[in-house]
């Protein structure tokens, strides 16, 4: 079975991928936030920030194909930003032949685009950035340890967990029961208390074995040198180049 961090990471030998997991993060925190400080009501900046998203995914090798389906994450958020139209107040503005809320327009079109390019963002980090990279990432940007500690180890157990839901539905559909009816809500709950009391004592023991075998509170870094200075130029390439759309997009306001 493949694990949550197998189905978000994609192993290439791309130049992305080689570049340092520190550099990576910053760069991706950077362009979200460049994403999300841009105005709204401007079209031209998304569509650049979508290209330049686009070219990333080629140098990097990671096809549409691969993205698309895990894209639909944000649609819960899509539908919302589907009823705004309909649910704000004046101005109001014909579309389609109906009668949306101008506000309620550029609300759906902030969500849709900023959503969808910041999920994009952090697909491909995940994409070119594999779960063993990622502590010795966060150490050199002086995270600190217990955080480090709790990223890591949420990112490794979330398999555990999902494999003890599956083991947990097979058993229940096994002895006739069928989870999708409205009559099974009560068993349904109690199974959810049941694998949260699991995890809660699961989380006990690891941490005990941990302490056991000498523990100190920080994730081993397992030797990867920090990124140069090269290597912080070459891979902010995009980062600036966003911040640079961002800023654009202010001035032409």
């Amino acid at each position: 079975m493949s694990t949550v961090s197998h189905r978000l990471h994609l192993a290439r030998s791309s130049p992305v991928h080689r570049a340092p997991a520190e550099v990576k993060i910053v760069c991706a925190a950077v362009m979200v936030f460049a994403v999300v400080a841009t105005p709204r009501e401007m079209f031209w900046p998304f569509a650049a920030y979508a290209a330049g998203l686009l070219a990333l995914w080629r140098v990097a090798q990671i096809p549409l194909r691969w993205i698309a389906p895990r894209l639909l994450i944000e649609l819960p958020f899509v539908v919302l930003a589907i009823l705004l139209p309909f649910a704000a107040g004046e101005p109001r503005t014909m579309l389609f032949g109906l009668s949306m809320s101008t506000t309620g327009l550029y609300a759906a079109w902030g969500i849709i685009a900023k959503g969808t390019i910041g999920v994009g963002i952090s697909l491909t980090l995940a994409a070119t950035t594999s779960v063993r990279e990622l502590p010795g990432g966060l150490s050199r940007l002086h995270v600190p340890g217990m955080v480090v500690t709790i990223v890591v180890l949420m990112l490794r157990y979330v398999d555990v967990i999902a494999d003890e839901a599956a083991r947990m539905r097979l058993a229940r559909v096994s002895r006739g029961d069928d989870p999708r009816t409205i009559r099974q809500i009560g068993a349904t709950a109690r199974g959810v208390g049941s694998l949260f009391l699991r995890s809660y004592e699961r989380g006990e023991r690891v941490h005990l074995a941990m302490l056991s075998r000498g523990f100190t509170g920080t994730v081993t870094d397992f030797g990867t040198s920090p990124a140069t200075r090269g290597q912080w130029s070459l891979a902010c390439v995009p980062a600036l180049a966003a911040l640079g759309v961002c800023v654009g997009a202010w001035v032409a306001r």
